[in-house]
């Protein structure tokens, strides 16, 4: 097998040789204000690939072009997501690479969002040895980047018929249908994420996590502001359905394949169909334990 060469990688992407502003986040921080700031989030996912490579050296090229040889995180996503969602001599690679990375450096909150979701599919998914792997195969963490540059471009862009087609690309090739406009906060987890749907004005909080088949959906025909709320902390588990402009506390629990229909207040379980909230079940931060008992 031919060894992966800097020369060759560099020769593949007009991004090998950009460099992108330091975010200030807590998923990233400088060593010392005498030194340069150093992203550590990225430099783990290089290291963790570095050691896959050792253990399985048929990855070398695989994670050379798209890890080893990047000068950033936003480069290597927007390079990944690119490759994934790009169809030949219909929607150019380079094309579209551009564009993901031209998002995902023009505003700071974005490239905090992706390391905080890295961070929350490594503390909350025991399958998750490393976070180069959730970087690489997780789609639903690689779902959530696409809609993440959708939503720039449909809200901060006026770039509507750009976002509906990452949003379209998205939904064939991982099964996650993210409508652009629905607003998503920080340190998210879809898990498994096959299945999952979230409406126009559907609006999520902070450290959410929530399992593959879950519907975010209206009732009906009506127009306007017309799905969930879900505030910070929410656990929803495995099919879960939750049907038009209501909204779920902080740190509350829906339980597997229950039908909400109704507010679920701070903290409360939610469960059945139509969904019943359990008196006295009050959950404990539980988007972070993954505790599905109640």
């Amino acid at each position: 097998m031919a060894a992966c060469s800097v020369e060759k990688c560099q020769e593949k992407s007009f991004l090998k040789s950009r460099s992108i502003p330091f975010y200030d986040c807590p998923y990233s921080f400088p060593t010392t204000p005498a030194t340069m700031p150093i992203d550590e989030t990225w430099e783990q996912i290089k290291e963790e690939a570095q050691s896959d490579i050792v253990n399985e050296p048929i990855l070398r090229n695989y994670y050379c072009d798209l890890i080893s040889f990047r000068p950033s995180l936003e480069s290597a996503l927007a390079a990944h997501l690119a490759s994934k969602l790009s169809i030949p001599d219909i929607i150019p690679q380079d094309t579209l690479e551009r564009l993901l990375y031209d998002a995902l450096t023009s505003d700071p909150e974005l490239g905090c969002a992706v390391r905080a979701d890295l961070c929350a599919v490594r503390d909350r998914d025991p399958a998750c040895e490393k976070m180069v792997h959730c970087f690489l195969y997780y789609k639903g963490f690689l779902a959530l980047q696409v809609h993440r540059v959708a939503h720039w471009l449909w809200t901060y862009r006026g770039r509507r018929a750009a976002a509906l087609l990452l949003q379209s690309r998205s939904s064939e090739v991982f099964a996650v249908d993210i409508h652009p406009g629905a607003r998503i906060g920080k340190g998210i987890l879809l898990d498994h994420a096959t299945g999952v749907v979230i409406g126009e004005t559907a609006v999520i909080g902070n450290d959410v996590s929530m399992l593959h088949g879950v519907t975010l959906g209206g009732t009906g025909k009506e127009a306007g502001d017309r799905h969930p709320k879900v505030g910070d902390g929410v656990l929803i588990g495995a099919g879960a359905n939750v049907l038009g402009n209501v909204t779920i506390g902080d740190g509350a629990k829906i339980g597997a394949g229950a039908v909400v229909l109704k507010p679920v207040p701070d903290g409360a379980t939610a469960v059945g169909s139509p969904a019943k909230v359990l008196e006295g079940k009050k959950s404990s931060l539980p988007a972070v334990s993954m505790d599905h008992r109640f």
